[in-house]
């Protein structure tokens, strides 16, 4: 096997026996992004700090002191600040701008002796469900149809497709409404939103402060649990960082959930959700059932309003966040003409620096916040957002230990077919995931299966808050019933 195809749980235990180095493991995979310009996942190649830091774990794991992650080779999505190397969120208006400073995560994952093999593409501020929106252009999803370019998802689009593809061994998404489990989902791959508070927002480009969320995103469960103990902390730094012990999350995976209550949400059951979406969930049900879990039918009634609220909440947020790109302290200033002022210069770099999404956002959050509208949006879709916490909540106290639903809706589209539709449309990508953020909860999605087209379809499972540990044994069981093994044909 083609040492850039491990898993993170494989090279580490090739590293620690001594039959594979960082270096050589390092090299496997940067040799594969050379050759895999057609996907445009990664978009600042990082080789010399690679090899560097892959050195340098080597000589670690030699002495006996490695950590999990130590020497893992890794991708990471552009809206973590990155000491020194570009950091520049898919966006024009960050052109040119190099932190002084290293993300709480990264900076977790370095300390570990994981490897940066360069930044990832994604949604232009994280906001998208199909990564057409980076300035950098799209990502193409590895997984094929007919020669029809398909989107890999977003907005952690570029990490979905480098570890589909093997480009990586893993790699960083950020999830604020569902931008790692959908395109996880999309890809055929794994990916957790951990609880709100559960790792450091601290050097992550702020889209939607209250929903934002880092997490792993990998080729199995196991891998996914090794990733996010490195990632976790509290940090002083993140004054939402919750200072909870982190437990080890790999321990956890059991692979027996006899007599746990796994919780179906009717609300989930959508008009028109295609045959091939109901199978898969059913499929689902029936595999968690074999293993001994007991399935109870729930309700989260305040579901449908979830939607229209965080698109609400979202693009407020989004509206304040990027307030501060004003072209003044750093990334792109816009020429000004003769007699133009301090106000023209605000207006030309905004309307140049940002793309189409993004100021269809953060139009809507001004509109929603400003005087007269307040109260009508914002303010309502807060309390709607307390009330499907308060579903939750409930369904959690009646004993429920996870919820089984879709991820996505569909199989991943074409490049092109949404985005220039109606946003809408493209906005109901979200539809069983933004719940979960709007919560503040932990979600997995697992592959498992494929549709009629030969394209990966992924379960999500909920669960408790700071119950990530168990989230993972139930996905854990569901990766194993399903023995998703499919890999997309290699045509890039």
């Amino acid at each position: 096997m083609s040492l850039n195809k491990l898993t993170i749980a494989d090279a580490r235990d090739a590293l620690k026996k001594g039959d594979v180095t960082s270096v050589e493991l390092t090299e496997a995979c940067l040799g594969e992004i050379e050759g895999a310009g057609a996907l445009n996942a990664f978009v600042h190649k990082t080789p010399e700090i690679a090899l560097e830091q892959a050195k340098a774990a080597d000589a670690r794991i030699k002495s006996g002191d490695a950590p999990a992650m130590c020497g893992i080779p890794l991708g990471i999505k552009d809206l973590f600040a990155t000491k020194g190397v570009a950091t520049q969120a898919a966006s024009n208006i960050l052109e040119g701008f190099k932190p002084e400073y290293e993300s709480t995560v990264t900076q977790n994952l370095w300390d570990a002796g994981a490897v940066m093999l360069g930044k990832l593409n994604m949604d232009e501020f994280a906001m998208g469900s199909s990564n057409e929106s980076a300035c950098y252009g799209p990502v193409v999803n590895p997984w094929k149809v007919d020669d029809r370019q398909l989107t890999p998802g977003g907005s952690s689009g570029g990490s979905a497709a480098a570890v589909a593809a093997d480009l990586c061994l893993a790699a960083t998404g950020t999830d604020t409404g569902g931008s790692i489990r959908q395109p996880a989902a999309f890809t055929g791959i794994v990916g957790i939103k951990p609880t709100y508070g559960r790792v450091s927002r601290w050097g992550v480009v702020a889209f939607a402060s209250s929903l934002d969320q880092a997490g792993p995103m990998t080729k199995s469960v196991r891998d996914a649990a090794i990733m996010l103990g490195t990632m976790c902390s509290h940090d002083p730094k993140d004054s939402t960082s919750a200072d909870i012990l982190v437990p080890d999350f790999e321990a956890a995976l059991t692979g027996d959930i006899r007599g746990k209550k796994i919780g179906i949400p009717k609300e989930y059951r959508l008009d028109g959700m295609p045959a091939e979406i109901e199978t898969l969930w059913e499929n689902g049900i029936a595999m968690l059932k074999d293993a001994g879990a007991e399935i109870v039918d729930i309700s989260l009634p305040h579901t449908k309003y979830a939607l229209p609220a965080y698109y609400v909440v979202a693009p407020a947020e989004a509206s304040s966040n990027l307030a501060r790109y004003d072209g003044v302290r750093y990334g792109h200033r816009a020429k000004l003409g003769a007699g133009e002022g301090i106000t023209d210069m605000y207006e030309k770099t905004r309307a140049e620096g940002f793309g189409p999404e993004v100021q269809r956002r953060v139009m809507i959050g001004t509109y929603v916040l400003s005087a007269g509208f307040y109260d009508a949006y914002y303010n309502r879709a807060r309390k709607v957002r307390a009330l499907i916490k308060r579903d939750f909540e409930q369904v959690f106290a009646q004993g429920i230990d996870a919820i089984l639903t879709p991820a996505t809706p569909s199989s991943a589209f074409g490049l092109g077919e949404m985005v220039d539709a109606d946003p809408v449309a493209m906005y109901l990508n979200d539809v069983f995931t933004v719940t979960v953020n709007l919560a503040g909860l932990p979600g997995i999605s697992v592959p498992c299966g494929l549709d009629a087209k030969g394209l990966p379809l992924g379960l999500q499972l909920i669960g408790r808050p700071w119950e990530e540990g168990e989230l993972l044994n139930h996905a854990y069981v569901l990766e194993q019933a399903a023995g998703f093994a499919a890999k997309p044909n290699k045509w890039w």
